[in-house]
């Protein structure tokens, strides 16, 4: 596909990356040459120096012959101008980075009046994101597939756990759970385990089930997964305003601090069941004062990287949490990742996701059978949801005689609402979505599964 980025910012740098990497014509537009380099130096991309809303630059970014635009400026007016003229000058599909909460209630008419094919907000995304982490305190992090179906969830196996020292194909037998384990992270290690894979505690697991399947399986394997009663946030920015909003229907008592007096006087008339404290995050004193010790969850969301990992380092520390980091840049996160943060959040990579689901789902029109997609282990561990045809040379063949990839698993079928998990002796029906998850990234065929 031929894709024109607007923006040459963190979102769009790591789309830029992303979309290279899946074999797509890129062009990057960008009024700051120095955040052109980038795309100069490391990515087979073009680009061109310039306004993305002015029409002539976009003529010259190649427009006209373009499939999509995705506008990813600091600027949501910018943004919503870029695609306007996107759509007169090269009736392409549109995307469109919206962040401002003024315009939140009106998503829905802005997409329909300037023909958008997405309006993407990160704070929202992130918001939305976190409120599913505290509903399931014990995940680190959950993906749904099958509208909702289900679950892929990723969670840190505790020393008491009884998967600890346990092979993955005993965990069916001992535990009588309908789950698949399909990824295993160990310290930088990333596996995609077979049968005989020795679990232990301390590594992170991501299976797939149902959702009955998955609070039962991670009952049994004694994993704490006890609802959050109070929650403290650091930080009142869009993120927090959403992520409280989205959290308002629930009986979590909420607790925000944050500096500046004029956002507490703005949050308190904008969320009314939430205590909005004003004070400085990072005091230790105050904290203490606000209880930080007998918290159930505690999110660090600041506007600087430093100061929510000193955070959430330190809440660690002083309770027993469930621990919530946002991150705003992606460079670091092999040492991110080693460290007490709980749940790492990374709205700009969320955006950048979501972007490129929605990129998947328009190659479906033009022979891609890619459903859905989700980064389980940043670019190194993919989960895709495949459509089956009715046609598909793959199907009525027991998986076992399939020559599949290396590092790769067939881990659910969703055969008309029914959720199958596979073994040797399944075999897949057109109709069927099945997920796979594999270390072959940019895969956008059932048949890319075979070697």
């Amino acid at each position: 596909m031929r894709i024109i980025i607007v923006g040459c910012g963190k979102v769009g740098r790591t789309l830029a990356e992303q979309l290279c990497r899946e074999k797509h014509d890129v062009v990057v537009i960008d009024q700051s040459m120095g955040a052109l380099q980038y795309v100069s130096d490391n990515l087979d991309a073009m680009y061109v120096v310039g306004n993305g809303a002015v029409y002539q630059t976009q003529i010259e970014a190649g427009v006209q012959k373009a499939d999509v635009l995705i506008a990813t400026t600091g600027s949501d007016e910018l943004n919503m101008l870029c695609c306007l003229i996107a759509k007169k000058a090269g009736n392409c599909h549109t995307v469109a980075r919206i962040r401002n909460p003024e315009y939140s209630s009106e998503i829905k008419y802005i997409r329909e009046e300037l023909n958008l094919s997405l309006a993407i907000n990160p704070e929202l995304a992130a918001g939305e994101e976190i409120a599913r982490l505290l509903r399931f305190p014990s995940a680190i992090k959950i993906e749904h597939f099958a509208k909702g179906r289900i679950e892929l969830l990723k969670f840190l196996i505790p020393e008491d756990s009884a998967l600890h020292q346990m092979r993955v194909c005993d965990v069916v037998g001992r535990l009588k759970s309908n789950v698949l384990i399909c990824v295993v992270e160990r310290g930088k290690e990333v596996v995609i385990p077979d049968g005989n894979f020795v679990m232990q505690s301390g590594d992170k697991i991501s299976f797939i089930a149902s959702h009955e399947d998955s609070a039962a399986f991670l009952k049994k394997a004694g994993i704490e997964n006890n609802t959050v009663k109070t929650a403290m946030f650091v930080g009142g920015g869009r993120l927090t305003y959403y992520l409280a909003k989205a959290l308002s229907d629930t009986k979590i008592k909420i607790k925000i601090i944050e500096r500046d007096e004029e956002r507490c006087r703005q949050l308190s008339e904008l969320l009314p069941h939430a205590m909005i404290i004003h004070g400085d995050g990072s005091d230790r004193r105050l904290l203490q004062e606000e209880g930080i010790q007998y918290t159930e969850a505690f999110a660090s969301l600041t506007g600087l990287d430093e100061e929510n990992i000193i955070l959430s380092l330190y809440a660690a520390s002083q309770s027993r949490a469930k621990l919530i980091t946002k991150v705003g840049r992606i460079a670091f996160e092999n040492v991110i990742d080693s460290l007490n943060l709980g749940s790492v959040i990374y709205p700009k990579l969320l955006t950048a996701e979501i972007i490129l689901q929605h990129v998947r789902a328009m190659e479906n029109s033009m022979g891609s059978n890619v459903e859905t997609l989700y980064r389980i282990v940043a670019d190194r561990v993919e989960a895709l949801e495949f459509r089956v045809s009715a046609d598909e040379p793959l199907a009525e063949i027991p998986l076992e005689r399939l020559n599949l990839k290396e590092n790769l698993l067939v881990a659910c079928i969703n055969r008309n609402g029914t959720i199958i998990t596979p073994r040797g002796q399944d075999m897949l029906q057109g109709g069927d979505r099945v997920i796979v998850v594999t270390t072959h990234t940019g895969l956008n065929d059932l048949k890319d599964i075979l070697r």
